[in-house]
């Protein structure tokens, strides 16, 4: 049980990303929420004004847990073709992970990420930008030929989009996934080397 005094936006989120789970978007309300946390609802409001804003946090709070990771790969030094592989991978990883293991609240995401489109745009921003911070290096150190980097990383982005993209969530268990992955990057990385 939590305090009105005590709470804290993290506290909040963490709450309502269980309170998703449990019931689904259509029926968690912000009243599960602070039950969950032994507060008035009027305390969760302090914190977040309405219902959309808390939709709209734990929406941004989930799809920055897959920046971190991704922004520390893209920061590292060593061959930007080693780099950007294992962006990929980590990224596909990362998404693999939260579909397989917790279908439920994958599923929960899907839907508040339709809802707060704005969110994703940015979110497909970032990593677009980082994938253009490899290929830039790539480029420098002569390793990937010169091309217009943003066209390039966008275009790295979308060839890869079956290891990441939720629309193909259900085939990120089926036999053969991860040969389906290497093969892309091969065909990615030909595409990206110079010759």
């Amino acid at each position: 049980m939590t305090t009105d005094t005590t709470l804290t936006a993290e506290q909040i989120l963490i709450a309502a990303e269980d309170v998703l789970r449990r019931f689904g978007p259509a029926k968690a309300t912000v009243v599960d929420v602070a039950r969950i946390l032994g507060v008035s609802h009027s305390s969760v409001y302090r914190h977040f004004p309405s219902k959309a804003a808390l939709r709209e946090a734990v929406t941004q709070r989930w799809l920055d847990q897959a920046h971190h990771e991704l922004a520390t790969v893209s920061n590292e030094g060593g061959p930007a073709s080693e780099r950007l592989h294992r962006w990929l991978r980590t990224l596909f990883t990362a998404k693999r992970k939260k579909a397989l293991d917790d279908p439920e609240l994958f599923a929960t995401y899907m839907v508040l990420v339709e809802e707060n489109s704005g969110l994703v745009n940015a979110h497909v921003d970032t990593l677009v930008d980082q994938i253009a911070q490899i290929v830039t290096d790539g480029t420098e150190r002569k390793e990937f030929k010169l091309a217009h980097i943003r066209n390039t990383a966008r275009a790295v982005f979308d060839a890869t989009g079956p290891f990441h993209d939720p629309a193909y969530a259900s085939t990120w268990s089926t036999p053969g996934v991860d040969d389906r992955f290497e093969a892309v990057w091969k065909l990615v990385l030909g595409g990206l080397k110079m010759k």
